[in-house]
């Protein structure tokens, strides 16, 4: 095996803004493995917050590269395992290099993932639409450029409720909220009945992921579903969400891959927890591998690649929230100029 590993920072069309700031510009790692003359690719975002920067993937994947590359690779759960034990302190690297297991896996059995999987690509839900924190008027107007029908509406400000009403005077179609951990309990249950009024469909994240003892009161009180995202991070959390949560948004870069993401809705499933899938901003690469699971969701927000104004691959289009893969193996992506002409090895 051969790896090779690149870094790149995609420009978004609008700042975007959540609870916890602001960005213009999203940094993401690919990482590249060959193996039997077959190319295979994975992608992990940087994310500040989480503090693993493009530079401390590329750091420990140099580390660990020999080692990986003298590994036999047979099926992509074997993979993870080797690569969890051997990375144990670095989940969005894991991801990328578990995402290429994949993919390699894919076209070595030359099927796109989703039917590795034996899934049915007719079954799966619509991608939301996210729209980021603003100007009530700003917001409005994102909402109106893009018609959709499922937005989803990043809050966390002293006018929530009024920018849900706006919002909710000007559509009827399906709004969901993202707190990103931006309330208290206090305003989380004065607020929740105004986003009820309006139809809201769920809220992700409303209180900080450690206030427990808030979301067992808010879980018992809200009178909209709750959805898990920053206190669901690795597989070993989901069981200890139910009862706090009536679902899990799973992000793969998060909890290490497509192995772990798998396990994950297996969990959530036997506890009865509606499953969605979410993406941090992606290119084409790790937003194609969430498209793979689609069968297996209720609901899904992969719209990184909408937000973004450039891209570094091709094969995967969103039109009015219906996803759809080229259907070619593996994660079935090819590369934009951008990857060809603007790669720079990390």
């Amino acid at each position: 095996m051969i790896i090779e590993h690149f870094s790149f920072n995609l420009r978004f069309k609008y700042p975007f803004t959540i609870s916890r700031g602001t960005k213009t510009h999203q940094p993401t790692f690919v990482v590249c493995l060959e193996q039997f003359g077959l190319k295979a690719f994975g992608e992990a975002p940087a994310i500040s917050y989480y503090h693993i920067p493009v530079e401390k993937m590329a750091a420990d994947l140099c580390a660990k590269q020999e080692i990986i590359e003298k590994s036999a690779f047979t099926v992509p759960e074997k993979f993870w395992h080797f690569l969890h034990q051997l990375l144990p302190d670095n989940a969005f690297l894991v991801c990328a290099l578990d995402m290429a297991g994949w993919d390699l896996y894919g076209k070595l059995k030359n099927k796109p993932i989703y039917a590795c999987l034996n899934l049915d690509m007719q079954q799966a839900p619509l991608t939301d639409y996210t729209i980021g924190i603003d100007t009530i008027d700003k917001m409005v107007e994102k909402m109106l450029e893009t018609p959709w029908p499922i937005y989803k509406i990043k809050l966390g400000t002293e006018q929530d409720a009024d920018i849900i009403r706006s919002l909710r005077s000007h559509t009827d179609a399906v709004l969901r909220v993202d707190a990103n951990a931006g309330w208290t309990l206090d305003q989380a249950l004065e607020i929740l009945p105004a986003l009820a009024a309006c139809s809201v469909e769920f809220v992700e994240q409303p209180l900080d992921k450690h206030d427990q003892d808030g979301m067992r009161v808010l879980f018992e009180k809200s009178p909209l579903p709750l959805i898990a995202d920053e206190s669901c991070v690795s597989e070993q959390d989901v069981e200890k969400l139910h009862g706090l949560f009536h679902g899990i948004n799973i992000k793969l870069t998060k909890c290490g891959g497509l192995t772990p993401a798998l396990r994950m809705i297996q969990t959530a499933r036997r506890l009865n927890m509606k499953v969605m899938a979410g993406g941090m901003n992606e290119s084409t690469i790790g937003s194609a591998a969430v498209g793979h699971l689609l069968p297996l969701l209720d609901y899904v927000d992969m719209d990184g690649i909408l937000l973004l104004d450039e891209d570094i691959a091709t094969g995967l289009s969103i039109e009015n929230g219906r996803v759809t893969l080229s259907g070619k193996p593996g994660l079935g992506v090819e590369f934009t100029d951008l990857y060809i002409r603007g790669r720079t090895k990390s």
